[in-house]
């Protein structure tokens, strides 16, 4: 998980049965109201998450609304016990572990106190571990324990997994989350602890057909759900068929080989290939600082801080697409997809879907394509098929065929595109 609203930083860590199905999990899109781009929650309480029901059968995604301009941290509802104590957590393609915050947690642990907190003795069903993990991110590290319980997730109960007790998380960002916890989606070689990751326990457990998920990630500024996971398949309803297939390069993040980065102005990065990863858990896409300075340049922009960057609002209609080349098959980002726009009151700033983030060897140098392109491309993730190994299909999502309904750029941008200006006479 490398979210920007985490700080973009790369992981250094290592029943009763079912009817076989498919999961549809309902992505609660976070109201991020004036906040930037790192995502703050506000002091107190978190809201009571929706209760736990039987899976959906076409009904609509359970949503938050969103203002218009900004689209980041998608989560949805998971239980852990007997009965089921609910969460809200980030599904996160970039790592494996799950974890929520613990009612054992350390009394200077801010973020348990503003949390939904997983209390053991509250559960018939769970049975101790005791064994110490830690998760490495960019704002600094996560300790707890592992514990065993039950999970319900979209409906579906009695799977037995082993997840996270966290009883100390880093820095302020994990305060002011909007989500408790997070689960991964990433291959088993990334757990930490070599606990195995909920996906397989599903399958192992004969709860899940398939080691298969897909996301649609709504990016429809006037779009009231935040999208939808499904576990055992994908909704083609969500987007225009044919899916491309990507093959995994590396089975540990879903990494791909990368051929080309174009923009229409005439620039080319990655122009002898390049590795990157699909990662749900980042908001932006980021990149290698040198490329992702040119292409903003190329786009308009200039820097503003974190190697992120601003954009002149006024100048979104004209803006160059973006593509990216993946299996010998374009896939293209227009200005209505990689700009954020940013407002509070009568203040609009826009900001670059592009960051600059230089990750070293092994891992490093890639890219990652967070949210602002799985928002505009349906993605669906295959561990394994009878054909070959782990791939990505992706395909354009519908809600993205024309575009959001943008408004007027000049409107209410006069004082944000003098900053710009001034910003860019500076430089």
């Amino acid at each position: 998980m490398c979210c920007s609203g985490l700080n973009p930083a790369p992981h250094t860590c290592q029943s009763s049965a079912l009817p076989l199905r498919s999961l549809e999990i309902p992505l609660h899109r976070v109201h991020p109201g004036h906040r930037t781009l790192n995502t703050l929650r506000a002091w107190g309480e978190p809201a009571e998450p929706s209760r736990l029901g039987t899976p959906s059968t076409g009904d609509k995604p359970i949503f938050v609304s969103l203002s218009k301009f900004m689209n980041v941290q998608y989560f949805g509802k998971i239980g852990l016990g007997t009965p089921p104590q609910n969460f809200s957590v980030v599904f996160d393609t970039g790592s494996s572990n799950l974890w929520v915050p613990s009612k054992r947690c350390h009394f200077l642990s801010l973020p348990c106190w503003f949390h939904h907190r997983f209390d053991p003795k509250a559960s018939s069903s769970f049975q101790p571990n005791g064994t110490k993990f830690a998760i490495q991110y960019g704002t600094g590290r996560l300790d707890g324990i592992l514990s065993k319980d039950n999970l319900t997730i979209g409906g579906i109960k009695g799977a037995s997994v082993t997840f996270g007790e966290a009883l100390w998380e880093p820095s302020l960002v994990f305060t002011f989350a909007h989500f408790d916890g997070i689960l991964g989606l990433g291959f088993p070689i990334l757990a930490v602890g070599g606990v195995q990751p909920p996906l397989d326990t599903l399958v192992e457990q004969g709860l899940l057909d398939r080691p298969v998920f897909s996301f649609y990630l709504n990016r429809d500024s006037e779009g009231a759900d935040g999208g939808e996971l499904v576990l055992g398949g994908s909704d083609p309803t969500h987007y225009i068929p044919p899916l491309t297939f990507v093959p995994v390069t590396i089975p540990a993040y879903w990494q791909i080989h990368m051929e080309r980065v174009q923009v229409d102005t005439g620039l080319t990065l990655c122009a002898q290939g390049c590795a990157a990863i699909l990662d749900t858990g980042t908001s932006l896409i980021t990149g290698p600082s040198e490329e992702i300075q040119a292409l903003n340049v190329a786009i308009g922009g200039f820097p503003l801080l974190a190697g992120q960057y601003l954009i002149q609002c006024s100048k979104i209609p004209s803006l160059p697409t973006v593509s990216f080349l993946l299996a010998g098959v374009w896939f293209n980002l227009t200005a209505q997809d990689y700009v954020i726009q940013i407002a509070r009151g009568d203040f609009r700033l826009c900001m670059s879907g592009f960051q600059g983030l230089d990750m070293p060897p092994p891992a490093g140098p890639l890219w990652i394509l967070g949210d602002v392109f799985l928002g505009t491309y349906v993605s669906v993730f295959d561990r394994g098929h009878v054909n070959g190994g782990a791939r990505v299909g992706l395909a354009r999502a519908r809600s993205r065929e024309s575009g959001d309904k943008w408004t007027n750029p000049r409107r209410r941008s006069s004082s944000a595109d003098a900053l710009a200006r001034r910003m860019r006479a500076g430089r």
